[in-house]
């Protein structure tokens, strides 16, 4: 974990999924606590990515359906 101090929380999970956290935990050396903050990060650092994606896209010009279709068939593609 990082440098700031750990806050406690309770969590609830599926039975299995716990199995294989331990048993990733015990394969890899790691803590429960470490893997479940990692793969917070991961989860979270992909919906940064979305966003950016999101808003990336939301400058772009609208098309209405009718007009994509006819373009893509313009186009040859359908």
């Amino acid at each position: 974990m990082g440098t700031a101090a750990a806050t406690r929380a309770t969590v609830y999970l599926d039975p299995e999924l716990h199995k294989a956290l331990r048993l990733k935990a015990v394969e890899t050396s790691q803590s429960l606590s470490k893997l479940v903050n990692d793969a917070i990060k991961e989860s979270l650092a992909e919906d940064a990515e979305d966003i950016a994606a999101f808003e990336a896209r939301a400058r772009e010009p609208l098309i209405s359906y009718e007009a994509l279709i006819k373009r893509l068939k313009t186009n040859g593609r359908i």
